[in-house]
């Protein structure tokens, strides 16, 4: 199939709506359009520099958790979820009652990545994996009574309060397991010769257009790109998402994925796709490159700090993992008393890695904070 004769689906009548049943994908993709090889080989060059980094980077794991955090925030904030990077790393007993909502969804977002990227090993991806990943998701949260976990068995919609005025009405409920299965086939087909990014570029349109969940779609739909391309080989650690770049281009992003659905225009929408992939791979670098400075200037101050230094590296580790922390976590990761926590962070306040950010004599919560600005940029 060539991008530029692809029919994306048609309208089936329904009683009083029409739903949009897409074509499937699980075949060859070509294209004559050399903008996508110029964009293909860019986006696939800062990948390789992005993964040659999560190579070269000693104890890589320190660092990925924070990637995972700053994307389920940014996929959370497109769908209304407002929380902070900060909030997110804050126990709940720290967060306003009002906003415990919003942090949970995140707090399920960051769990239910952690455990698909756990089972990656041992399970490629799949539609299982997906499931799994959403009934995490939903756990708890609005939504939580929305089929976690299982696809759904009725009508959905985007936009609009109805089916009667909704922005884009996804496919029948009907047809979901089929189209479902189709695209599970479509990441894993060897007898095709479509790079990895074209199809994940395809799948994330394929997955957002079925809609397969009554609530979380989007998230998971976005989970399912560095899913892919760990599964894949791609890359060794799942160190690229680009829900930031979705979230900065939201509209944008909503346009790309409806262009395809109205004007069948998958050129558009692929071009989008890979200048994402470009720009959050060649920021990811830079931010791991910011971090090797910063944790080679944060071990230097630590071993200055005598008798402490190895107490003070092993509470780096903790701070990398969880940049913001009360006393009680550095007391229980590192299993010491709660004079030696306190008096190891008042230390590091001293030395410049922590500061408090409460003002409070009780529930004090201390961030490393020129850690925690890497990702806020």
């Amino acid at each position: 199939m060539k991008f530029e004769s692809f029919k994306a689906g048609r309208l089936q009548s329904r009683f009083q709506y029409k739903s949009f049943e897409p074509a499937l994908v699980d075949h060859e993709w070509t294209w004559e359009d050399p903008t996508i090889n110029t964009l293909l080989e860019q986006a696939t060059r800062a990948l390789g520099e992005l993964n040659a980094f999560s190579l070269i980077v000693p104890d890589i794991d320190l660092f990925i958790q924070m990637h995972v955090v700053k994307e389920a925030q940014s996929s959370s904030k497109i769908e209304g979820t407002q929380t902070g990077i900060d909030e997110a790393l804050m126990p709940e007993a720290q967060i306003r009652p009002e906003k415990r909502d919003d942090w949970r969804e995140v707090r399920n977002y960051i769990e239910a990545a952690n455990t698909a990227i756990a089972q990656l090993p041992a399970l490629p991806l799949s539609n299982r994996m997906l499931k799994h990943a959403h009934a995490i998701l939903m756990q708890g949260v609005r939504g939580e009574h929305k089929l976690p976990g299982e696809f759904r068995v009725s009508q959905n919609w985007i936009g609009g309060s109805s089916l009667m005025d909704a922005a884009f009405i996804p496919p029948h409920h009907d047809g979901v397991a089929d189209l479902m299965s189709d695209l599970e086939r479509f990441w894993h087909n060897d007898s095709i010769a479509v790079p990895h990014l074209i199809r994940v570029a395809i799948s994330h349109y394929q997955f957002e257009t079925i809609h397969p969940f009554l609530d979380g779609n989007g998230r998971i739909g976005r989970l399912l790109i560095p899913l892919y391309l760990v599964s894949h080989g791609l890359l060794a650690k799942p160190s690229l998402y680009l829900s930031d770049f979705f979230e900065r281009n939201r509209a944008s992003y909503y346009d790309a994925l409806m262009r395809v659905r109205t004007g069948n225009d998958l050129i558009h929408w692929v071009r989008f796709f890979l200048r994402g992939v470009a720009q959050t791979a060649s920021k990811g670098r830079d931010v791991f490159r910011q971090v090797l400075t910063l944790r080679n200037e944060a071990e230097q101050i630590a071993l200055g700090m005598g008798k402490r230094a190895g107490t003070a590296r092993a509470a780096l580790n903790v701070l990398y993992r969880q940049p913001v922390i009360e006393a009680s976590d550095l007391e229980r990761a590192l299993e010491v008393t709660t004079p030696t926590a306190n008096a190891l962070i008042k230390t590091l306040i001293e030395k410049g890695i922590l500061v408090e950010t409460t003002g409070q004599q009780r529930g004090r919560v201390y961030a490393f904070q020129r850690y925690l600005e890497l990702f806020l940029s």
